[in-house]
Protein backbone atom coordinates (compact mmCIF):
# COMPACT_ATOMS: atom_id res chain seq x y z
CA UNK A 1 0.00 0.00 0.00
CA UNK A 2 1.75 2.99 -1.25
CA UNK A 3 5.18 1.44 -1.62
CA UNK A 4 6.26 3.88 -4.16
CA UNK A 5 4.82 7.52 -3.35
CA UNK A 6 6.15 6.00 0.30
CA UNK A 7 9.67 5.43 -1.10
CA UNK A 8 9.65 8.59 -3.52
CA UNK A 9 8.19 11.19 -0.77
CA UNK A 10 11.19 9.64 2.00
CA UNK A 11 13.81 9.69 -0.47
CA UNK A 12 12.84 13.81 -1.03
CA UNK A 13 12.57 14.71 2.74
CA UNK A 14 15.85 12.74 2.95
CA UNK A 15 17.88 14.68 1.17
CA UNK A 16 16.44 18.09 2.53
CA UNK A 17 17.96 16.37 5.61
CA UNK A 18 21.48 16.44 3.91
CA UNK A 19 21.32 20.31 3.83
CA UNK A 20 22.71 22.37 6.07
CA UNK A 21 20.44 25.22 5.95
CA UNK A 22 17.18 25.16 3.56
CA UNK A 23 16.41 28.22 0.87
CA UNK A 24 13.24 28.96 -1.24
CA UNK A 25 14.94 27.27 -4.12
CA UNK A 26 15.49 24.04 -2.30
CA UNK A 27 11.98 23.62 -0.94
CA UNK A 28 10.92 24.68 -4.49
CA UNK A 29 13.15 21.68 -6.03
CA UNK A 30 11.35 19.06 -2.98
CA UNK A 31 7.80 20.37 -4.25
CA UNK A 32 8.85 19.72 -7.79
CA UNK A 33 9.79 15.85 -6.64
CA UNK A 34 6.38 15.92 -4.36
CA UNK A 35 4.25 16.65 -7.20
CA UNK A 36 5.93 14.29 -9.39
CA UNK A 37 5.72 11.65 -7.25
CA UNK A 38 1.98 12.34 -6.42
CA UNK A 39 1.34 12.09 -10.28
CA UNK A 40 3.26 8.96 -10.14
CA UNK A 41 1.13 7.38 -7.57
CA UNK A 42 -2.27 8.03 -10.11
CA UNK A 43 -3.18 11.10 -7.48
CA UNK A 44 -5.81 13.54 -9.38
CA UNK A 45 -3.27 16.19 -11.05
CA UNK A 46 -5.87 19.01 -10.20
CA UNK A 47 -5.31 17.52 -6.18
CA UNK A 48 -1.32 17.31 -6.49
CA UNK A 49 -1.29 20.74 -7.58
CA UNK A 50 -3.27 22.03 -4.93
CA UNK A 51 -1.81 19.52 -2.27
CA UNK A 52 1.92 21.26 -3.42
CA UNK A 53 0.85 24.94 -3.19
CA UNK A 54 -0.69 24.39 0.30
CA UNK A 55 2.94 22.88 1.13
CA UNK A 56 4.60 25.83 -0.33
CA UNK A 57 2.19 28.65 1.36
CA UNK A 58 2.56 27.43 4.53
CA UNK A 59 6.44 26.68 3.89
CA UNK A 60 6.90 30.77 3.05
CA UNK A 61 4.27 31.46 5.84
CA UNK A 62 6.79 29.64 8.51
CA UNK A 63 10.17 30.62 7.18
CA UNK A 64 11.14 27.63 7.68
CA UNK A 65 14.28 27.61 6.10
CA UNK A 66 15.15 30.64 8.78
CA UNK A 67 14.77 27.88 11.57
CA UNK A 68 16.61 25.71 13.74
CA UNK A 69 15.25 22.24 12.26
CA UNK A 70 14.09 23.14 8.69
CA UNK A 71 14.08 19.58 7.71
CA UNK A 72 11.39 18.54 10.73
CA UNK A 73 9.04 21.12 9.79
CA UNK A 74 8.92 20.28 6.49
CA UNK A 75 8.41 17.09 6.93
CA UNK A 76 5.16 18.36 9.39
CA UNK A 77 3.74 20.50 6.88
CA UNK A 78 3.53 17.34 4.20
CA UNK A 79 2.48 15.08 7.11
CA UNK A 80 -0.43 17.70 7.79
CA UNK A 81 -1.39 18.01 3.97
CA UNK A 82 -1.34 14.37 3.78
CA UNK A 83 -4.06 14.09 6.68
CA UNK A 84 -5.66 17.17 5.47
CA UNK A 85 -6.04 15.72 2.03
CA UNK A 86 -7.38 12.52 3.17
CA UNK A 87 -10.13 13.90 5.68
CA UNK A 88 -8.27 14.98 8.68
CA UNK A 89 -10.04 12.54 11.39
CA UNK A 90 -11.79 8.88 10.75
CA UNK A 91 -15.29 8.31 9.25
CA UNK A 92 -16.93 6.10 11.85
CA UNK A 93 -20.44 4.96 10.96
CA UNK A 94 -22.49 6.98 13.19
CA UNK A 95 -26.00 4.85 14.07
CA UNK A 96 -29.33 6.23 15.16
CA UNK A 97 -31.85 4.32 17.59
CA UNK A 98 -34.35 3.20 14.77
CA UNK A 99 -34.59 -0.63 13.91
CA UNK A 100 -32.99 -1.33 11.64
CA UNK A 101 -30.61 1.65 10.90
CA UNK A 102 -29.91 0.65 6.52
CA UNK A 103 -26.46 0.29 5.06
CA UNK A 104 -26.37 0.32 1.27
CA UNK A 105 -23.87 -1.54 -0.38
CA UNK A 106 -23.51 0.46 -3.61
CA UNK A 107 -20.69 -0.13 -6.78
CA UNK A 108 -19.73 -1.26 -9.84
CA UNK A 109 -19.85 -5.09 -10.65
CA UNK A 110 -16.28 -6.40 -9.67
CA UNK A 111 -15.12 -4.29 -7.09
CA UNK A 112 -15.84 -6.52 -4.05
CA UNK A 113 -19.34 -5.40 -2.92
CA UNK A 114 -20.17 -8.45 -2.02
CA UNK A 115 -17.43 -9.99 -0.14
CA UNK A 116 -17.36 -5.77 1.74
CA UNK A 117 -20.45 -6.58 2.86
CA UNK A 118 -20.04 -9.10 4.96
CA UNK A 119 -16.51 -7.96 5.95
CA UNK A 120 -17.82 -4.69 7.20
CA UNK A 121 -20.93 -6.30 9.29
CA UNK A 122 -18.52 -8.41 10.85
CA UNK A 123 -16.49 -5.47 11.93
CA UNK A 124 -19.75 -3.52 13.32
CA UNK A 125 -20.79 -6.58 15.38
CA UNK A 126 -16.97 -6.88 16.63
CA UNK A 127 -16.22 -3.84 17.03
CA UNK A 128 -19.47 -1.76 17.66
CA UNK A 129 -21.89 -4.39 19.03
CA UNK A 130 -24.06 -4.08 16.37
CA UNK A 131 -26.44 -7.08 15.32
CA UNK A 132 -26.28 -6.98 11.75
CA UNK A 133 -28.79 -8.71 8.88
CA UNK A 134 -27.84 -8.87 5.35
CA UNK A 135 -30.01 -8.93 1.85
CA UNK A 136 -28.93 -9.29 -1.50
CA UNK A 137 -30.86 -7.27 -4.23
CA UNK A 138 -28.89 -8.48 -7.03
CA UNK A 139 -31.53 -10.24 -8.91
CA UNK A 140 -29.68 -9.95 -11.94
CA UNK A 141 -26.05 -11.71 -11.14
CA UNK A 142 -26.34 -15.43 -11.57
CA UNK A 143 -26.07 -16.94 -7.84
CA UNK A 144 -25.39 -13.30 -6.30
CA UNK A 145 -27.62 -13.71 -3.84
CA UNK A 146 -26.44 -17.27 -3.04
CA UNK A 147 -22.69 -16.23 -2.91
CA UNK A 148 -23.85 -13.22 0.10
CA UNK A 149 -25.28 -16.79 2.04
CA UNK A 150 -22.10 -18.12 1.47
CA UNK A 151 -20.50 -15.00 2.86
CA UNK A 152 -22.82 -13.93 5.64
CA UNK A 153 -22.07 -18.17 7.01
CA UNK A 154 -18.50 -17.52 6.68
CA UNK A 155 -18.39 -14.49 8.96
CA UNK A 156 -21.62 -15.52 11.28
CA UNK A 157 -24.43 -13.04 10.21
CA UNK A 158 -28.06 -14.03 8.92
CA UNK A 159 -28.71 -13.50 5.41
CA UNK A 160 -32.33 -12.85 4.73
CA UNK A 161 -33.82 -14.81 1.89
CA UNK A 162 -36.90 -14.74 0.33
CA UNK A 163 -36.70 -17.38 -3.11
CA UNK A 164 -40.21 -16.48 -4.49
CA UNK A 165 -39.11 -13.28 -5.47
CA UNK A 166 -37.15 -11.81 -7.57
CA UNK A 167 -38.23 -8.05 -7.10
CA UNK A 168 -35.40 -6.18 -5.47
CA UNK A 169 -38.36 -3.55 -3.81
CA UNK A 170 -39.96 -6.66 -2.58
CA UNK A 171 -36.80 -7.80 -1.11
CA UNK A 172 -35.55 -4.92 0.58
CA UNK A 173 -39.00 -4.58 2.68
CA UNK A 174 -39.43 -7.97 3.49
CA UNK A 175 -35.70 -7.67 5.12
CA UNK A 176 -36.57 -4.40 6.56
CA UNK A 177 -39.90 -6.45 8.57
CA UNK A 178 -37.47 -9.78 9.31
CA UNK A 179 -35.23 -6.60 10.83
CA UNK A 180 -37.47 -5.16 13.02
CA UNK A 181 -39.32 -8.65 13.97
CA UNK A 182 -36.21 -10.28 14.99
CA UNK A 183 -34.60 -7.11 16.54
CA UNK A 184 -31.73 -6.56 14.09
CA UNK A 185 -30.08 -3.11 14.51
CA UNK A 186 -28.94 -3.09 11.23
CA UNK A 187 -29.57 -4.20 7.80
CA UNK A 188 -26.98 -4.30 5.25
CA UNK A 189 -28.65 -4.00 1.38
CA UNK A 190 -25.97 -6.02 -0.82
CA UNK A 191 -27.25 -4.05 -4.12
CA UNK A 192 -26.93 -4.78 -7.78
CA UNK A 193 -23.92 -3.93 -9.80
CA UNK A 194 -23.02 -3.31 -13.44
CA UNK A 195 -19.88 -3.52 -15.46
CA UNK A 196 -20.59 -0.12 -16.04
CA UNK A 197 -22.71 3.06 -15.58
CA UNK A 198 -26.12 3.06 -16.77
CA UNK A 199 -29.37 4.94 -16.09
CA UNK A 200 -31.77 1.73 -15.01
CA UNK A 201 -28.86 0.79 -12.14
CA UNK A 202 -29.21 4.49 -11.22
CA UNK A 203 -32.80 4.45 -11.41
CA UNK A 204 -32.75 1.36 -9.14
CA UNK A 205 -30.64 2.39 -6.38
CA UNK A 206 -32.53 5.45 -5.92
CA UNK A 207 -35.63 3.58 -5.42
CA UNK A 208 -34.29 1.23 -2.81
CA UNK A 209 -32.80 4.70 -0.83
CA UNK A 210 -36.06 6.66 -1.02
CA UNK A 211 -37.75 3.20 0.28
CA UNK A 212 -35.35 2.31 3.35
CA UNK A 213 -33.67 5.46 4.17
CA UNK A 214 -30.63 4.30 5.12
CA UNK A 215 -28.23 6.05 7.08
CA UNK A 216 -25.04 5.56 4.73
CA UNK A 217 -24.60 4.57 1.45
CA UNK A 218 -21.34 2.89 1.05
CA UNK A 219 -19.57 3.15 -2.06
CA UNK A 220 -17.59 0.46 -3.08
CA UNK A 221 -14.23 0.76 -5.40
CA UNK A 222 -10.99 -1.06 -6.50
CA UNK A 223 -8.23 0.72 -5.33
CA UNK A 224 -5.96 -0.66 -8.11
CA UNK A 225 -8.38 0.96 -10.65
CA UNK A 226 -6.59 4.34 -9.25
CA UNK A 227 -8.59 7.46 -11.01
CA UNK A 228 -11.37 5.21 -12.52
CA UNK A 229 -12.48 4.27 -9.22
CA UNK A 230 -12.46 7.84 -8.30
CA UNK A 231 -14.58 9.05 -11.29
CA UNK A 232 -17.04 6.00 -10.56
CA UNK A 233 -17.64 7.24 -7.25
CA UNK A 234 -17.97 10.84 -8.51
CA UNK A 235 -20.80 9.66 -11.19
CA UNK A 236 -22.76 7.73 -8.04
CA UNK A 237 -21.93 10.55 -5.67
CA UNK A 238 -24.05 12.85 -8.19
CA UNK A 239 -26.92 10.34 -8.43
CA UNK A 240 -27.81 8.60 -5.27
CA UNK A 241 -26.01 10.62 -2.79
CA UNK A 242 -22.94 8.37 -1.48
CA UNK A 243 -21.71 8.88 2.10
CA UNK A 244 -18.51 7.53 2.27
CA UNK A 245 -16.37 5.13 0.08
CA UNK A 246 -14.88 1.34 1.01
CA UNK A 247 -11.72 0.80 -1.12
CA UNK A 248 -10.77 -3.01 -1.81
CA UNK A 249 -7.53 -4.31 -3.27
CA UNK A 250 -5.57 -2.13 -0.94
CA UNK A 251 -2.94 -4.36 -0.05
CA UNK A 252 -2.19 -4.47 -3.96
CA UNK A 253 -2.34 -0.65 -4.48
CA UNK A 254 0.98 0.40 -4.96
CA UNK A 255 0.11 3.81 -5.82
CA UNK A 256 -2.67 4.92 -3.77
CA UNK A 257 -4.07 7.83 -6.21
CA UNK A 258 -7.61 6.72 -5.33
CA UNK A 259 -7.32 6.88 -1.52
CA UNK A 260 -5.45 10.15 -1.83
CA UNK A 261 -7.70 11.99 -4.45
CA UNK A 262 -11.37 10.48 -3.50
CA UNK A 263 -12.15 12.95 -0.20
CA UNK A 264 -10.75 15.80 -2.63
CA UNK A 265 -12.92 14.85 -5.34
CA UNK A 266 -16.12 14.18 -4.50
CA UNK A 267 -16.28 15.48 -0.72
CA UNK A 268 -17.14 12.58 1.10
CA UNK A 269 -14.42 10.55 3.33
CA UNK A 270 -13.10 6.91 2.69
CA UNK A 271 -14.53 4.54 5.40
CA UNK A 272 -13.06 1.32 5.20
CA UNK A 273 -10.40 -0.22 3.48
CA UNK A 274 -9.92 -3.94 2.48
CA UNK A 275 -6.24 -5.18 3.11
CA UNK A 276 -6.67 -8.90 1.92
CA UNK A 277 -8.68 -11.55 1.00
CA UNK A 278 -9.45 -12.92 4.56
CA UNK A 279 -12.85 -11.89 6.10
CA UNK A 280 -11.36 -10.05 9.08
CA UNK A 281 -9.01 -7.84 6.62
CA UNK A 282 -10.91 -4.89 6.54
CA UNK A 283 -9.89 -1.56 8.44
CA UNK A 284 -11.28 1.98 9.49
CA UNK A 285 -9.74 4.39 7.57
CA UNK A 286 -7.53 6.45 9.61
CA UNK A 287 -5.95 9.69 7.39
CA UNK A 288 -3.35 10.30 9.92
CA UNK A 289 -2.00 6.80 10.18
CA UNK A 290 -1.92 6.30 6.71
CA UNK A 291 0.02 9.32 6.15
CA UNK A 292 2.48 8.25 9.07
CA UNK A 293 2.94 5.14 7.06
CA UNK A 294 3.48 7.50 3.71
CA UNK A 295 6.28 9.02 5.43
CA UNK A 296 7.79 5.70 7.30
CA UNK A 297 6.61 7.12 10.28
CA UNK A 298 4.69 3.31 10.64
CA UNK A 299 1.26 2.69 12.38
CA UNK A 300 2.10 1.44 15.55
CA UNK A 301 -1.66 2.33 16.53
CA UNK A 302 -3.00 -0.19 14.77
CA UNK A 303 -0.34 -2.47 14.98
CA UNK A 304 -1.33 -2.55 19.11
CA UNK A 305 -4.86 -2.56 17.84
CA UNK A 306 -4.14 -6.10 15.45
CA UNK A 307 -2.41 -7.67 18.87
CA UNK A 308 -4.85 -6.76 20.91
CA UNK A 309 -7.47 -8.27 18.62
CA UNK A 310 -5.52 -11.12 17.54
CA UNK A 311 -3.28 -12.08 20.59
CA UNK A 312 -4.17 -13.67 23.87
CA UNK A 313 -3.11 -10.92 26.59
CA UNK A 314 -2.87 -13.85 29.51
CA UNK A 315 -0.79 -15.83 27.30
CA UNK A 316 1.71 -12.88 25.98
CA UNK A 317 1.96 -11.86 29.77
CA UNK A 318 2.77 -15.25 31.10
CA UNK A 319 5.65 -15.41 28.21
CA UNK A 320 7.04 -11.97 28.55
CA UNK A 321 7.23 -13.11 32.56
CA UNK A 322 9.26 -16.09 31.16
CA UNK A 323 11.38 -13.87 29.13
CA UNK A 324 12.42 -11.29 32.03
CA UNK A 325 13.39 -14.45 34.10
CA UNK A 326 15.43 -16.01 31.36
CA UNK A 327 12.61 -19.10 31.30
CA UNK A 328 11.81 -19.20 28.04
CA UNK A 329 12.11 -21.89 26.17
CA UNK A 330 11.35 -23.86 22.92
CA UNK A 331 7.59 -24.80 23.43
CA UNK A 332 6.82 -21.04 24.54
CA UNK A 333 9.01 -19.93 21.33
CA UNK A 334 6.87 -22.07 19.18
CA UNK A 335 3.64 -20.47 20.48
CA UNK A 336 4.83 -17.32 20.20
CA UNK A 337 5.12 -18.19 16.34
CA UNK A 338 1.78 -19.12 15.86
CA UNK A 339 0.45 -16.16 17.46
CA UNK A 340 2.68 -14.19 15.26
CA UNK A 341 1.26 -16.02 11.98
CA UNK A 342 -2.19 -14.69 13.16
CA UNK A 343 -1.15 -10.73 12.42
CA UNK A 344 -0.19 -11.38 8.75
CA UNK A 345 2.73 -11.31 6.61
CA UNK A 346 5.98 -10.19 7.26
CA UNK A 347 6.03 -7.06 5.22
CA UNK A 348 2.94 -6.13 6.53
CA UNK A 349 4.01 -5.73 9.61
CA UNK A 350 7.43 -4.21 9.09
CA UNK A 351 5.55 -0.92 7.39
CA UNK A 352 3.35 -0.53 11.00
CA UNK A 353 6.89 0.24 12.59
CA UNK A 354 8.89 3.21 11.94
CA UNK A 355 11.73 3.65 10.48
CA UNK A 356 13.84 4.10 13.41
CA UNK A 357 12.74 0.65 15.00
CA UNK A 358 13.47 -1.10 11.99
CA UNK A 359 16.76 0.88 10.78
CA UNK A 360 14.73 1.29 7.45
CA UNK A 361 14.72 -2.08 6.71
CA UNK A 362 11.75 -2.98 4.84
CA UNK A 363 10.89 -6.30 2.81
CA UNK A 364 9.40 -6.88 -0.69
CA UNK A 365 6.59 -9.37 -1.21
CA UNK A 366 9.14 -11.99 -1.96
CA UNK A 367 11.20 -11.43 0.74
CA UNK A 368 8.72 -11.24 3.23
CA UNK A 369 6.82 -14.79 1.37
CA UNK A 370 10.52 -16.53 1.92
CA UNK A 371 10.61 -14.96 6.06
CA UNK A 372 6.96 -16.33 6.05
CA UNK A 373 8.21 -19.68 4.95
CA UNK A 374 11.41 -20.08 6.66
CA UNK A 375 8.97 -19.45 9.99
CA UNK A 376 6.43 -22.44 8.84
CA UNK A 377 9.90 -24.55 8.56
CA UNK A 378 10.91 -23.18 11.70
CA UNK A 379 7.94 -24.69 13.67
CA UNK A 380 8.04 -27.75 11.53
CA UNK A 381 12.23 -28.46 13.24
CA UNK A 382 10.90 -27.46 17.05
CA UNK A 383 7.34 -29.71 16.19
CA UNK A 384 9.25 -32.99 15.70
CA UNK A 385 11.11 -32.27 18.72
CA UNK A 386 10.14 -34.82 22.34
CA UNK A 387 8.34 -31.64 24.74
CA UNK A 388 11.59 -32.70 27.35
CA UNK A 389 13.66 -31.47 24.12
CA UNK A 390 11.40 -28.25 23.78
CA UNK A 391 11.71 -27.40 27.51
CA UNK A 392 15.53 -27.82 27.80
CA UNK A 393 17.17 -27.20 24.75
CA UNK A 394 20.41 -28.90 26.47
CA UNK A 395 19.76 -32.41 26.08
CA UNK A 396 19.55 -32.14 22.24
CA UNK A 397 22.45 -34.25 21.20
CA UNK A 398 23.59 -35.84 17.91
CA UNK A 399 21.13 -38.49 17.52
CA UNK A 400 18.37 -36.67 18.68
CA UNK A 401 19.09 -33.65 15.91
CA UNK A 402 19.74 -36.53 13.52
CA UNK A 403 16.01 -37.62 14.48
CA UNK A 404 14.17 -34.05 14.23
CA UNK A 405 16.36 -33.77 11.05
CA UNK A 406 14.30 -36.45 9.64
CA UNK A 407 10.91 -36.19 11.03
CA UNK A 408 11.27 -32.54 9.80
CA UNK A 409 12.40 -32.70 6.54
CA UNK A 410 15.25 -30.30 7.27
CA UNK A 411 18.68 -31.30 7.78
CA UNK A 412 21.13 -31.04 10.96
CA UNK A 413 22.71 -27.81 9.75
CA UNK A 414 19.45 -26.07 9.94
CA UNK A 415 18.54 -28.18 13.77
CA UNK A 416 21.85 -26.64 14.61
CA UNK A 417 21.42 -22.73 13.23
CA UNK A 418 17.86 -23.12 15.24
CA UNK A 419 19.45 -24.09 18.44
CA UNK A 420 22.70 -21.61 18.02
CA UNK A 421 20.51 -18.82 17.19
CA UNK A 422 17.71 -19.50 20.11
CA UNK A 423 20.55 -19.61 22.57
CA UNK A 424 21.96 -16.15 21.33
CA UNK A 425 18.29 -14.76 21.64
CA UNK A 426 18.06 -15.77 25.30
CA UNK A 427 21.77 -14.13 25.60
CA UNK A 428 19.82 -11.11 23.85
CA UNK A 429 16.78 -11.41 26.27
CA UNK A 430 19.00 -11.38 29.06
CA UNK A 431 20.55 -8.03 27.85
CA UNK A 432 17.63 -6.75 27.48
CA UNK A 433 16.15 -7.42 31.19
CA UNK A 434 19.18 -6.07 32.40
CA UNK A 435 18.29 -2.42 30.74
CA UNK A 436 14.86 -2.82 31.69
CA UNK A 437 13.69 -3.02 28.45
CA UNK A 438 10.86 -5.47 29.10
CA UNK A 439 8.63 -3.73 31.76
CA UNK A 440 8.98 -1.02 29.05
CA UNK A 441 8.90 -1.66 25.15
CA UNK A 442 7.01 -5.38 26.21
CA UNK A 443 3.84 -3.96 28.71
CA UNK A 444 3.22 -0.68 26.67
CA UNK A 445 3.81 -1.31 23.04
CA UNK A 446 2.82 -5.05 22.08
CA UNK A 447 1.60 -6.03 25.19
CA UNK A 448 4.25 -8.90 25.83
CA UNK A 449 4.37 -10.03 22.25
CA UNK A 450 6.90 -7.73 21.49
CA UNK A 451 9.37 -9.25 24.25
CA UNK A 452 10.01 -12.28 21.77
CA UNK A 453 9.26 -12.43 18.53
CA UNK A 454 7.74 -8.55 18.20
CA UNK A 455 10.46 -7.10 20.71
CA UNK A 456 13.47 -8.40 18.59
CA UNK A 457 11.68 -6.10 15.81
CA UNK A 458 11.25 -3.27 17.89
CA UNK A 459 14.45 -2.96 19.54
CA UNK A 460 17.20 -3.83 16.13
CA UNK A 461 15.54 -4.88 13.21
CA UNK A 462 14.93 -7.76 12.33
CA UNK A 463 17.51 -8.71 14.86
CA UNK A 464 16.86 -12.29 16.89
CA UNK A 465 13.77 -12.78 15.11
CA UNK A 466 15.82 -12.97 11.22
CA UNK A 467 18.49 -14.51 13.40
CA UNK A 468 15.75 -17.36 14.41
CA UNK A 469 14.45 -17.74 11.16
CA UNK A 470 17.44 -18.00 9.10
CA UNK A 471 17.18 -15.04 6.86
CA UNK A 472 19.55 -17.25 4.65
CA UNK A 473 22.26 -16.91 6.54
CA UNK A 474 24.88 -20.14 6.27
CA UNK A 475 25.43 -22.71 8.75
CA UNK A 476 27.67 -20.23 10.75
CA UNK A 477 25.19 -17.36 10.32
CA UNK A 478 26.29 -14.07 11.47
CA UNK A 479 26.06 -12.87 15.42
CA UNK A 480 23.62 -11.16 16.50
CA UNK A 481 24.45 -7.91 18.25
CA UNK A 482 24.11 -8.87 21.86
CA UNK A 483 26.33 -11.96 21.33
CA UNK A 484 29.45 -9.79 19.97
CA UNK A 485 28.80 -7.47 23.00
CA UNK A 486 28.95 -10.02 25.28
CA UNK A 487 32.19 -11.56 23.52
CA UNK A 488 33.27 -8.44 23.75
CA UNK A 489 32.72 -8.18 27.59
CA UNK A 490 34.51 -10.96 27.87
CA UNK A 491 37.48 -10.23 25.69
CA UNK A 492 38.16 -7.45 27.69
CA UNK A 493 38.11 -9.27 31.40
CA UNK A 494 40.91 -11.22 29.28
CA UNK A 495 42.81 -8.64 29.04
CA UNK A 496 42.53 -7.36 32.68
Amino acid sequence: MFESLSDKLKKTLRDLRGLGKLTPEHVDAALREIRMALLEADVNYKVAKEFVESVRAKAEGQEVWQGLNPHEQVVKIVYDELVSLMGGTSSRLVFTKQIPNVVMIVGLQGSGKTTSTGKISRWLRDNQERKPLLVSVDVYRPAAREQLRVVGGAVGVPVYENKETSDPMTLVRGAMKHAQDLGFDTLMIDTAGRLHIDDELMVELEQIKAETKPIEVLFVADAMTGQDAVNSAQTFHERVGITGVVLTKMDGDARGGAALSIRQVIGQPVKFVGVGEKYDAIEPFYPDRIAQRILGMGDVLTLIEEVQGKIDEQEAQAQLLKMSRNQFTLEDFRAQLRQFKQLGSMSKLMKMLPEQMTGGLSLSEEQSAQVDQQMRRTEAIIDSMTKAERNDHRIIDASRKTRIAGGSGSTIAEVNQLLRQYDQMRKMMAQMNKGGLFAGLGKKMLGGLSGGLGGMLGSGGLGGLGGMLGSGMDDDGPEQPASRSIKKKKRHKKRK
